[in-house]
């Protein structure tokens, strides 16, 4: 009986000491609106921006309120994670802002600024056909370099993105459509799953 109780001690411990190190999961409901989000910004793309060709130039004002676009959805996507990840934060009783946030953020941005570099050398070379895969690849490749430090699964999410990057590479005159899929589709289906599983718990 004593020994028993001394795994489940010894359990907890080390339960304990991975959260420690860990940031909290990030808010289901969060990783839904930025589907949402994605999926909003793009039907706006769609009709009021992408010309009948679906081609735009570098540097064109179509090509401007694009940028407009991915950057309103980015930051409305980053505002709502942290709101939401905040109050789960002080209902759990739990620190928003440490040493591991700080190693999560630096470890999703290397990545992401990289791969957000790496497309505008392509884009000012007019190197229009690998965008949304590109995107994808190097989403995903952030998401599975900071999930060490996560309590979540969001290193499967980065899987599937770079997956799905690497099918969009493969037929390039569909970024748009494999673009809604990784940012909007599965931005939904993920964090509808997460957000089940806060409820249950």
């Amino acid at each position: 009986m004593e020994s028993k109780k001394y795994l489940e001690d010894i359990t907890e411990i080390k339960d304990l000491m991975s959260r420690s190190s860990r940031f909290i999961s990030l808010s289901g409901l969060s990783g839904i609106l930025a589907g949402i989000y994605a999926i909003t910004g793009a039907i706006i793309t769609y009709i009021f921006l992408l010309p009948t060709n679906d081609y735009v130039v570098l540097h064109s004002w179509n090509f401007r309120m694009i940028i407009g676009v991915l950057i309103a959805v980015a930051v409305l996507s980053f505002v709502t994670a942290y709101l939401l990840t905040t109050r789960k934060a002080k209902q759990n009783n739990e620190k928003i802002w440490d040493d591991t946030t700080k190693r999560l953020l630096i470890n999703f941005l290397i990545p992401l600024v990289t791969g957000g570099i790496y497309i505008l050398i392509k884009l000012n070379s007019q190197h229009y056909g690998l965008t949304g895969s590109l995107m994808l690849i190097f989403y995903g490749l952030a998401l599975v370099n900071a999930s060490k430090y996560t309590i979540g699964n969001v290193r499967y999410l980065g899987y599937v993105e770079i997956v799905l990057g690497l099918i969009c590479a493969a037929f390039p005159g569909y970024g748009f459509w494999f673009w809604i899929i990784g940012f909007g589709v599965l931005h939904i289906i993920y964090g509808s799953l997460i957000y089940f599983k806060e409820q249950k718990a």
